[in-house]
């Protein structure tokens, strides 16, 4: 419902996105597309997924309907298999709602490159931190690369009614102090040193992603906490960003 509820993190991702010019694609790793081994998809314009049931009927009317990038694509399965990565071309697949539902607040035109890069099904935090590692170079190209997941993801609590709430921010407060200092180590080991961590993140696809952003991101640069609020009590929209404009940083803030 972020997609038509943008409550605290979309006007500020939209304040962020201005800020972007002369990007010239974006990369997108989602929780929502996770395969066996690592694709990479080349579709020259790729469709909007709805890939959710039971919601109200305007949210599957939405459309977010940039060019992709094909030769991006080969050029990252390219890198990836250099590093010891293997992937492949998915021809086909679109932008899921991982990806569409933050981009139509940070690029509303839809006028940059977009494509996708899956998640293992099997990947492990450091994994996803090595993933990071091997896309950053794109960066120099001027490649935006987006970790879209959820800073905590406990969909049972969500749909019930939770005594402690407060456990969720608790989380999320931890892993905004973790960033701030460039501490990935705590970043990657996360699971036995955060508070609430298995609450927070019953599975790990959704915290991956950060993990992927924190990768691609170099020692030196700044870290910044886009705030994103806490919607409906335990789902926190908190967002960071890795050596992004410092003024347009203050401005999402």
């Amino acid at each position: 419902m972020f997609a038509m509820e943008p409550g605290v993190l979309g006007p500020n991702l939209r304040q962020l996105g201005a800020s972007l010019r002369d990007l010239s694609a974006i990369v997108v790793v989602s929780p929502h597309w996770q395969t066996m081994g690592i694709r990479v998809a080349g579709v020259a314009r790729p469709a909007t997924i709805h890939d959710f049931g039971g919601f109200p009927a305007p949210l599957y009317a939405l459309k977010y309907e940039p060019p992709g990038a094909p030769a991006l694509a080969a050029d990252i399965v390219g890198m990836l298999a250099e590093a010891g990565m293997p992937a492949t071309i998915d021809p086909q697949r679109g932008l899921d709602h991982g990806a569409w539902v933050p981009l139509q607040y940070l690029k509303p035109s839809a006028d940059v490159p977009v494509l996708q890069v899956s998640l293992p099904r099997d990947m492990d935090v450091e994994g996803a931190l090595r993933l990071g590692q091997v896309l950053a170079p794109l960066r120099d190209r001027g490649v935006l690369i987006v970790g879209s997941g959820s800073l905590t993801h406990n969909l049972y609590e969500f749909r019930s009614h939770v005594r402690d709430p407060e456990y969720a921010q608790e989380f999320a407060d931890w892993i905004a102090a973790a960033i701030a200092r460039r501490d990935d180590a705590a970043l990657v080991q996360y699971r036995a040193r955060a508070p609430h961590a298995e609450r927070a993140h019953p599975t790990q696809e959704h915290y991956l992603p950060l993990l992927v952003a924190a990768g691609a991101s170099s020692p030196d640069e700044s870290r910044s906490l886009i705030r994103g609020g806490m919607t409906y009590g335990v789902l926190s929209m908190d967002s960071f960003g890795f050596g992004l404009d410092g003024n347009a940083m203050k401005q999402a803030a």
